[in-house]
């Protein structure tokens, strides 16, 4: 059993021109999400007649559900009570409750019932009434072609209530008895996403049809997300998630509900249960990391001290850095970075520590440290560890992946896992020392 498949139309010059932001297209999204429906499709088109006539003939035969979103207005641009009228070879009418409707709007405010108010009672023959009591404009519903279609206004705040009072609970009540939405949501760090399908494919390539599975890319969290639609896929769901997560080893972080996580957050939560306090050396990254883990509410219970060394000097008087050893390596190399990870650790008393220090660009590089190269030492007094990483990005990307990169690695070592991440694998870099 699958879902039926949504498609959106939304209308309207202002959105084609960008004098508008479509935001209700998300919203509507978000509202359906609750149902176990997600939008297939997503169709923008200009305040044209035969344009919408012809979306509306070819998404309707597509589709199990539309939902018309805009030109239910009063003006001669307003064209979606036309357009479907047209596309379903239906008359346009008066419609008495449309009529009542606006007379009562009207009338609660003291103004005129004039020719474009009328216009907002004129809709295709055997429509459904979709009431709207913070605006002027009914929606309105029918059936073409097997495919529910709802048509909405364009008013953001008269769209959420229509929604949430109206339209949501109608297509509940026509999905199927059996039809279970049952979604899980893995976040993922230091594998994307063509090398995630590759190894899925490779170590799953049975994977049932029944279970979808999805990815979503983010900044720096992916998102895997697994949907059923029945009892039956929903029990068969358990043993191939399990399957799954062996496939993702060390780069899973978390299950998660509706609120993603960040990988910050993720870290506080594990460091806080284990009693284990962190602190931070930056040159690239300018604090960035620090001002990472410090973001996250109750990060006082494990966060020590954060030192922005940007200077070889700062290096050398706030973590006490040999002067020599930047003379002779440089500052960004290996020495130099286990250097700062052990004067935080000395100036702190935290027992773990995260250093970096690295060319961030887009100037500075050479040779033997181009733009994008980055020393990363982490660990505690007992055991540092080193990496040298080339990531050659913009400025602000290098810095917020390098920052994130240095606590995926916190978070695998407190894993105590043994697994070597992707981005070691793929962007270690040896720079000449």
């Amino acid at each position: 059993m699958s879902a039926p498949q949504v498609q959106l139309l939304l209308t309207g010059n202002e959105l084609m021109t960008g004098d508008i932001v479509d935001s209700n297209s998300a919203m509507i999204a978000h509202e359906l999400k609750e149902l176990g429906l997600t939008i297939s499709k997503k169709t923008t088109v200009a305040d044209d007649l035969n344009l919408l006539v012809a979306e509306i003939i070819t998404i309707t035969h597509q589709a199990d559900i539309l939902i018309i979103n805009g030109g239910l207005g009063p003006t001669i641009d307003d064209l979606t009570a036309q357009a479907l009228a047209k596309a379903t070879n239906t008359t346009i009418t008066e419609h008495p409750e449309a009529l009542a409707h606006v007379t009562a709007w009207c009338n609660k405010r003291n103004s005129e019932l004039n020719a474009p108010n009328l216009k907002q009672t004129m809709l295709p023959k055997g429509c459904d009434i979709i009431s709207n009591r913070n605006g002027s404009a009914v929606g309105f519903s029918l059936i073409f072609q097997n495919c529910i279609v709802y048509c909405t206004p364009g008013v953001p705040s008269e769209l959420k209530i229509m929604l949430a009072e109206q339209i949501k609970p109608h297509i509940k009540q026509q999905l199927p008895d059996n039809l279970i939405c049952d979604v899980t949501r893995l976040q993922v760090f230091g594998i994307g996403e063509s090398s995630l399908q590759k190894l899925i494919n490779e170590a799953l390539p049975d994977w049932p049809e029944s279970i979808e599975i999805g990815f979503r890319a983010g900044s720096p969290l992916l998102e895997v997300k697994l949907s059923t639609y029945s009892q039956k896929a929903s029990q068969l769901k358990a043993l191939w998630q399990e399957k799954l997560l062996r496939v993702l080893g060390d780069n899973f972080i978390a299950q998660v509900k509706e609120k993603p996580f960040t990988l910050a957050e993720h870290l506080v939560k594990k460091l806080t249960e284990k009693q284990l306090t962190i602190t931070t050396a930056e040159s690239c990254t300018g604090g960035l990391i620090a001002s990472l883990i410090t973001s996250v509410s109750g990060a006082s219970a494990c966060f020590e001290a954060g030192y922005v060394t940007y200077s070889n000097k700062a290096k050398s008087e706030m973590l006490d850095v040999p002067s020599k050893l930047i003379e002779q390596y440089g500052a960004v190399s290996q020495q130099v970075v286990e250097a700062m990870a052990q004067g935080a650790l000395a100036k702190s008393s935290a027992d773990l520590a995260i250093a970096v220090s690295g060319v961030a660009g887009p100037d500075g590089g050479s040779e033997d440290k181009p733009v994008g190269t980055i020393w990363i030492a982490w660990g505690s007094k007992k055991a540092i560890q080193s990496e040298c990483l080339l990531l050659p990005y913009t400025r602000q990307k290098f810095q917020h992946y390098s920052a994130n990169i240095t606590l995926d690695l916190i978070r695998r070592k407190l894993n105590e896992t043994t697994q070597t991440p992707c981005y070691i694998k793929e962007r270690a870099f040896q720079a000449k020392q």
